[in-house]
């Protein structure tokens, strides 16, 4: 069925997806609408329906693409070149800062997406997003320069210990703004500033 939702043409998919990406930001999946979805989109409901099998099916695939879409642009954009691991997080901090400003809707989608926790959707987002981690993790990371730490350093441990850190951050970061609704306007300046204070005290335990 996504492939006759596919065969559409551009403008049609976006108002969709604009549509779906709007409601599902604004009430969460249990409480979105797909009347309200279809009334925005200018489509009938057995219309949104003959595209998808159901509001399961349109929200993941609305976060599957909207994944895909991230990924390419930040791949196109992040300089592969960067052999110094906190200058390749500190780009990589940067390029999302202006993804963010960039796609603002989406990443009101995503903000969204990590705080769901409707049992119908939850494990197939923890399962999207571990995958989309480890393949960005493995890709990112895989052309440090080990002569950057001290000496005697387990690197590939020291690395772990980076990520996880950083991780756990923006985790926090994410919990505080689903608790009390801080941060979902996309500006996240603040915290970028204190996550460069955590990157540069990891620099000095871990570099000459």
């Amino acid at each position: 069925m996504i492939s006759k939702f596919l065969s559409l043409n551009q403008d049609k998919q976006e108002r969709i997806l604009n549509a779906a990406a709007q409601e599902f930001a604004q009430k969460g999946y249990a409480n979105a609408s797909t009347n309200e979805i279809v009334k925005a989109a200018g489509i009938s409901k057995g219309l949104l329906f003959h595209y998808f099998n159901n509001k399961k099916d349109l929200y993941l695939f609305l976060y599957n693409h909207f994944v895909d879409v991230l990924m390419h642009e930040f791949f196109a954009n992040l300089e592969d070149t960067e052999q110094d691991i906190f200058l390749k997080i500190k780009k990589i901090m940067l390029l999302k800062s202006q993804l963010m400003k960039k796609h603002p809707e989406i990443f009101n989608f995503m903000m969204s997406a990590y705080m769901e926790d409707s049992t119908e959707v939850k494990n197939d987002l923890d399962q999207r997003h571990s995958e989309m981690l480890q393949h960005s993790y493995s890709t990112i990371f895989s052309k440090i320069d080990p002569s950057l730490f001290k000496e005697g350093t387990d690197v590939k441990r020291a690395i772990n210990i980076i990520l996880w850190t950083l991780e756990g951050f923006s985790n926090q970061v994410l919990e505080k703004a689903k608790l009390t609704s801080e941060g979902t306007d996309g500006d996240f300046s603040a915290e970028f500033k204190e996550a460069d204070l955590y990157i540069d005290m990891l620099r000095d335990a871990f570099y000459k």
